[in-house]
């Protein structure tokens, strides 16, 4: 690792000189739907995070959601109280933003959330009708059917199911907010494939916050973001945009104005590095950064840096030496063109120069040196990585595959912690051994589809066994939580490649089983998984409901289907955003199934996920084989975006609340950690 003070440039790079220069005002992308008010006195704006304040709520007194920023009147206008290492840096915030109220229209010509208003003249030209025609995406001509959705405040609760009423707890908002974005996006892939359209739909997602205001952490912030922890992973630059972590949905340097004493300066707070330049990321500690702008894709537009806006706002911050955050950018493994961020935690500048690039322009260089006393970020995903290349690479190794092939991808047992030599006995199995043979129970009807099963096909018998529409994206992600899912079974006529056989063909990441340091044995992932995503099922023993089990009580690895928690029931994807009807479910209209299942004796990686009342895992019921939905198979999903290596956890259920089979599992006394914890499960 070189450090700053033996750094030595080579004959091919510059110095940047290290003078004062003149702090210009940076321009950010605005949102559609956003006015960015460059008056030199923004006025104050206290916006509430989900619905209009409440009769007598002002700027003193704002509902407890998210992080709130303390305001305070200054002759330049509005001023909020940051953090750095040094102490408060007061920051003037660059520009003040205004949340329109009325509809932006997604199904229109204006562009979701770009850095500009796109003129109405290359808007036709682009799309090829007139700026007013009502003709959807794709469509021929041939107006929707859906009409466009009117875009309201909602307030927290069963309304607006993801968002805590009232939280003291930044985390929990940050996720609730995230998780919102991820389903929204979700739905709206679903609806888009069903009329053929082509606009994105993490735009649309992000577009419909910003209008309901559904937002974390909106000021602008140096150092840490409340709620937000290093190792985050995220898919798409609008979740950034949305907790609060890095503004600019395009740009890779996000900056803001900062008093340092009686001085304001423009300094670089986040910045994130994706690849888009010849950026040096080997060591996870160490990274050269590449200024912004000249690198275009048409050479004739190319152009060398110049030290303005997000530049200088970075050469600032090497001589202010204030923390920027670093979001670091990797190739999506289950996708070609995609891309996955993760948040590395705080970073510091310690040189720059300029450099001349392999395109032939002159390009700032900046290099950063991580905070030390951090938990580890991209340093997983690296060393991840590269257990999947080479499992054997792995330490602290046990067993290379616990399930001894039963899985397609080997279960690694990893002990860490102490010398014992794994789990009690038990015979692996990957299915459910049921208490009379599916044979003898009635199938479901299948549908006749041709090779695969196609969105928005009214004659599927598989769709509308799922109410109208295909369950999962087409890259296998459960779109929203239903009392049951139905699968294609072998009575259908499409092919194994139907996009509707999620579940049923078995598990696909590399998982290890572990010894925790306080909970026995738990499970997790080395890749990364989406939410929505498909994990493993629980398999076991059914057993029978009609029957007293006295041993039930002494069995720790029953399943039943008792009551969630809050945060599963309220996965879903916020319908009443988008003009449809809630689907939120309360605990007490839960309805639970007889079905039990114990992987005491027989099971897979199921029965080492550990009970959480914050849990980032959920239960879904499934059916692909049978028509009796009494007996579904039991699978599990993500829940939110799960970082490699964190342990995957799901809610057991709320202590007291008993399933209507005969018989319940007693209490015990819950160490997950969370500050939500209920203290039993």
């Amino acid at each position: 690792m070189y450090r700053a003070s033996n750094f030595i440039p080579d004959p091919n790079q510059e110095l940047l000189d290290a003078k004062p220069l003149r702090s210009l005002a940076p321009m950010f992308p605005a949102p559609m739907g956003v006015n960015v008010n460059q008056s030199s006195t923004p006025p104050l704006v206290c916006v509430t995070p989900v619905s209009q304040f409440p009769i007598g709520f002002g700027a003193g007194n704002l509902p407890a959601f998210g992080s709130i920023n303390t305001f305070g009147a200054t002759a330049n206008g509005v001023s909020y109280a940051g953090t750095s290492a040094n102490g408060p840096i007061d920051a003037t915030p660059i520009s003040a933003y205004k949340t329109r109220s009325s509809i932006i229209p997604l199904d229109g010509d204006d562009e979701p959330y770009a850095g500009t208003q796109t003129p109405a003249s290359e808007r036709k030209t682009r799309r090829g009708r007139p700026p007013n025609s009502s003709a959807g995406d794709g469509s021929n001509g041939v107006k929707s059917k859906r009409p466009k959705p009117t875009y309201k405040n909602f307030v927290a609760g069963k309304e607006l199911a993801f968002l805590p009423s009232s939280s003291t707890d930044p985390r929990e908002t940050v996720e609730a907010v995230h998780m919102t974005f991820e389903a929204l996006r979700r739905r709206h892939l679903q609806l888009d494939e069903t009329q053929e359209a082509s606009r994105r739909a993490d735009l649309k997602a992000g577009a419909i916050m910003m209008a309901s205001n559904i937002r974390a952490n909106s000021g602008k912030r140096i150092g840490t973001v409340p709620g937000v922890e290093i190792g985050d992973i995220f898919y798409f630059r609008m979740e950034l945009c949305v907790i609060g972590l890095h503004a600019p949905s395009m740009g890779g340097i996000d900056y803001m104005t900062a008093k340092f004493g009686n001085v304001e300066d423009s300094v670089a707070i986040c910045i994130v590095s994706a690849g888009g330049y010849e950026n040096e990321d080997d060591d996870t500690d160490v990274l050269v950064y590449s200024g912004q702008g000249g690198n275009s894709r048409n050479t004739e537009e190319r152009h060398d840096q110049k030290l303005e806006r997000g530049n200088l706002a970075l050469e600032r911050s090497l001589h202010r030496k204030n923390e920027i955050r670093v979001v670091r950018g990797f190739k999506d493994p289950f996708c070609i063109t995609g891309k996955i961020y993760i948040y590395d935690g705080l970073y510091k500048i310690h040189e720059s120069w300029k450099e001349r690039t392999r395109s032939g322009i002159n390009c700032f260089k900046y290099k950063l040196l991580r905070e030390p006393g951090q938990p580890d970020g991209a340093a997983i995903w690296k060393m991840t990585q590269r257990w999947i290349a080479n499992p054997a690479s792995r330490d602290s190794v046990i067993l290379a595959d616990l399930s001894s092939g039963a899985e397609i991808v080997p279960v690694c047992l990893v002990n860490e912690v102490n010398h014992e030599k794994g789990p009690g006995h038990f015979t692996y199995t990957n299915q459910v051994k049921y208490l009379r043979p599916h044979s003898s129970m009635k199938p479901l009807q299948g549908c006749g589809c041709q090779s695969v099963c196609l969105p928005g096909d009214a004659t599927c018998a598989c769709g509308q066994h799922n109410g109208g529409d295909l369950p999962y994206s087409s890259s296998g992600l459960l779109v929203c939580r239903k009392p049951t899912i139905y699968e294609c079974s072998e009575s259908c006529h499409c092919s194994s490649n139907c996009r509707n056989r999620v579940t049923q063909k078995g598990v696909r990441l590399h998982f290890e089983v572990f010894r925790t340091t306080n909970r026995g044995w738990g499970l997790r992932c080395w890749e990364p998984i989406r939410a929505g995503a498909f994990i493993c099922e629980y398999a076991g023993e059914v057993i029978d409901e009609l029957k007293v089990n006295l041993d039930d009580s002494e069995d720790d690895y029953i399943f039943q289907t008792v009551c969630p928690g809050e945060k599963t029931l309220k996965w879903n994807y916020g319908p009443e955003l988008i003009g449809e009807e809630s689907t939120y479910v309360l605990a007490d209209e839960f309805e639970s199934l007889p079905i039990k299942i114990s992987a005491k004796n027989m099971g897979n990686i199921s029965r080492f996920m550990n009970h959480s009342c914050s849990p980032n895992v959920f239960w879904q019921p499934v059916q692909y084989d049978h028509g009796d939905d009494r007996h579904p198979h039991i699978m599990f999903f993500a829940l939110k975006h799960i970082p490699p290596m964190a342990e995957l956890t799901y809610d057991y259920g709320v202590a007291g609340a008993e399933s209507s089979s005969v018989g319940s599992r007693r209490t015990k006394d819950c160490m997950c950690g969370s500050q939500n914890c209920r203290g039993l499960f």
